[in-house]
């Protein structure tokens, strides 16, 4: 059985070191670092999906349709001779769980589970756990699985035919895989989605992309019998009774405050992604779930992007029964398009991606790497919380008060996009509030802003140039983006 490591170099993770104020101006690469593992010449590893197993491999799906097994994963140097076949012939491939022994593979037909039973490391045993859905062959329907719940559950959130239209049943659905295998509705409304992932607390997102009834790409809370805003697929209410009757049909040009006061069961993007700015094809959703052992942003979630080989970070917080919150700039410079994202109880972050179809940043056709924390703590924006007259910034590090309580230290724009049935859409409705006063807490470690002019359904763009540290450092990140679905009222 191989033996688990620390993610390298974390042997003294408790030691938190900070770069003294007459270094260098760090880089993200002083705080996480890209580890490339070496793959095997003749293998095409489209990586899109990641699985550690029972006995300490790291299972990944190649969108190829192959499965490979990685021995000793959290190796600093990932060689070739380490990554084996588990199995071949799949049907693209994108998600894994695992689950009594069993390794499930979610492809377009079918969630598949297969095992080795002869330990010789290939899968020999394949059978059907769910397949209740259509496949028409189009190129766009690609389908992701998340892991399983407590209850044994999975969720598959299934892209639309072409971006427009759904062929066949539940395209453009997410559907419930109950532990026996039946395959429920349980939301309408999705259009091009690049991965599924849960929160501390079990709520369930995915990421949809910039299209049709998308003005661009955003994370989307998946709950039983609500509607995520593209009505592609909405002539499969009439097979799903258990949802009730269809909503009522969007308005084209709208925008989505708008609609959601006047659809039951339409629900807002928790995050919009800012088009170009911070991404443009959303791929997977990993949570930090490792109470610091990846740094200082315990139970975020880290949300990749594929066009811009990248990895977003993701604060969220419910106002008002409905979730919202801020996404910020994390770590670039990945070797393909980011696909697959899947974080390790050790503390490393698992990244895989491929290029083909689309064009990415990275310029490798496909690539498996780890992202580990090196121990030092980033001088970053940690949260953005919204209060009843503004914003409450939270830092990483003590903030110098002189800097950090000046208004002319930030700038804020907002905006929003057209809720709308053509592809996309720009920047609309821009406003430019106004930051009245800041406050610096006692213990230096968060600011209030004082904003005058905050927009509902907007994204709020925060600009804190001015901001420096105690030692007089820059922000690594000086931008987040907040998405203000709901106001907080005074309590």
């Amino acid at each position: 059985m191989s033996q688990f490591k620390p993610a390298w170099p974390l042997v003294v993770a408790a030691l938190l070191f900070v770069v003294p104020a007459n270094a260098a101006k760090p880089t993200e690469d002083d705080f996480y670092r890209i580890i490339t593992f070496e793959l095997p010449p003749d293998e095409v590893i489209e990586a899109c999906g990641f699985q550690r197993m029972p006995d300490g491999k790291l299972a990944v799906c190649s969108r190829r349709g192959d499965i490979f097994m990685i021995s000793d994963p959290l190796a600093e140097k990932v060689t070739a001779d380490q990554v084996r076949v588990y199995a071949r012939g799949l049907h693209e491939p994108l998600s894994l769980a695992e689950r009594d022994g069993w390794l499930y593979a979610t492809q377009r037909p079918e969630v598949t589970r297969m095992r080795d039973t002869d330990g010789d490391g290939l899968a020999d045993v394949f059978e059907t756990h769910a397949d209740g859905w259509g496949v028409s062959g189009d190129y766009h329907e690609y389908a992701f699985g998340s892991k399983f719940d407590e209850n044994g559950d999975m969720v598959l959130t299934l892209c639309l035919t072409g971006s427009f239209s759904s062929a066949v049943p539940f395209r453009g659905w997410a559907m419930k895989v109950t532990s026996d295998g039946q395959t429920l509705p349980m939301c309408s409304g999705v259009r091009s989605p690049g991965g599924i992932g849960s929160d501390l607390h079990g709520n369930l997102f995915y990421t949809d992309n910039q299209g049709p009834w998308n003005g661009t790409c955003g994370l989307k809370l998946l709950q039983q019998g609500k509607f995520v805003g593209h009505p592609g697929g909405f002539q499969w209410y009439d097979s799903a009774p258990s949802m009730g009757p269809r909503p009522t049909e969007p308005e084209s040009g709208s925008r989505m405050h708008v609609e959601t006061a006047k659809i039951p069961e339409l629900v807002p993007p928790v995050i919009l992604f800012p088009y170009d700015k911070l991404g443009k094809s959303a791929s997977g959703i990993a949570c930090d779930s490792t109470a610091g052992k990846f740094g200082p942003f315990a139970g975020q979630l880290f949300v990749g992007d594929q066009t811009q080989s990248r990895i977003m970070r993701v604060f969220l917080e419910e106002v008002d029964g409905v979730w919202q919150g801020a996404c910020f700039p994390f770590r670039s410079g990945f070797g393909s398009g980011n696909v697959g994202v899947e974080m390790d109880a050790s503390g490393a972050l698992f990244v895989g991606g491929t290029n083909r179809g689309w064009g990415s940043v990275g310029r490798r056709p496909f690539a498996v790497e780890r992202l580990d924390w090196t121990g030092k703590v980033p001088f970053e924006i940690k949260e953005m919380r919204l209060t009843p007259n503004g914003f409450e910034l939270e830092f990483t590090q003590e903030v110098d008060p002189d800097a950090a309580g000046d208004v002319g230290a930030y700038r804020m724009s907002t905006y929003t996009y057209e809720y709308r049935s053509q592809y996309g859409s720009p920047e609309v409705d821009a406003t430019q509030p106004t930051i009245q006063s800041v406050s610096v807490s006692d213990d230096r470690k968060s600011v209030s802003l004082a904003v005058n002019g905050l927009q509902l359904g907007h994204v709020h763009e925060l600009h804190a140039d001015g901001v420096r540290g105690a030692d007089d450092g820059e922000l690594l990140h000086n931008v987040a983006y907040y998405t203000l679905n709901r106001f907080r009222t005074a309590e």
